[in-house]
């Protein structure tokens, strides 16, 4: 029934003990700006139809039991500021549709069973100051397009599996105050270039 509540702006049922599904129809309060679930026992998928969630600024699902894969409508929600789904047992890959976000102030995917490589369309998301990945089992190179992230104040996106070079280009993101690249694969030297990072 909370589907039918059409002029909610802000709902949190933050650290309970609520279990099963997210009800889909969630998705059909357009004027949501705040959905915080987190802290809970959900269980199953990302409903696709958040992404018609047109106001939403900020959405919360950390700390549950959410499975499946992050669904691509989620980056169509572009007033999205925070975005948190860390501490489940989501899989996949991430999804490139995630850098439409341009607004996206945080977002976090650690502590998850994500795979495949990090989508250099995150690199599109200009606003971003966060980025936390984490615990995951991400693969291939740190995308050099990250160093577009000129906002980015934190990056971890340590224990995973990432290999070759660290990119010369996140030299770029004169903002960052701490980057944690500890427990992956890289390889070769550090790049000269991070002496610019004097925020670090």
């Amino acid at each position: 029934e909370l589907g039918s509540l059409s002029n909610l702006t802000y709902l949190s049922l933050a650290e309970n003990d609520l279990s099963s599904t997210i009800p889909t129809e969630l998705g059909n309060l357009n004027l949501l700006g705040t959905l915080d679930l987190s802290r809970n026992q959900l269980t199953g998928p990302i409903p696709i139809e958040f992404g018609n969630l047109s106001s939403l600024g900020s959405l919360q699902l950390w700390s549950n039991q959410l499975t499946g894969a992050i669904p691509d409508q989620i980056g169509s929600i572009i007033t999205l500021q925070e975005l948190n789904l860390g501490q489940n047992l989501l899989s996949g890959s991430i999804p490139a549709s995630l850098g439409n976000l341009i607004n996206l102030r945080r977002i976090g995917l650690n502590e998850n069973q994500l795979t495949g490589t990090i989508p250099p369309e995150l690199g599109d998301m200009a606003m971003l100051t966060d980025l936390n990945l984490y615990s995951n089992q991400l693969t291939g190179l740190i995308p050099p397009e990250l160093g577009n992230l000129v906002n980015l104040e934190i990056m971890d996106i340590f224990t995973n599996q990432l290999s070759g070079t660290l990119p010369v280009e996140l030299a770029l993101c004169t903002q960052l105050k701490h980057l944690e690249v500890a427990d992956n694969l890289f390889t070769g030297t550090l790049p000269l270039a991070y002496q610019s990072l004097v925020n670090l």
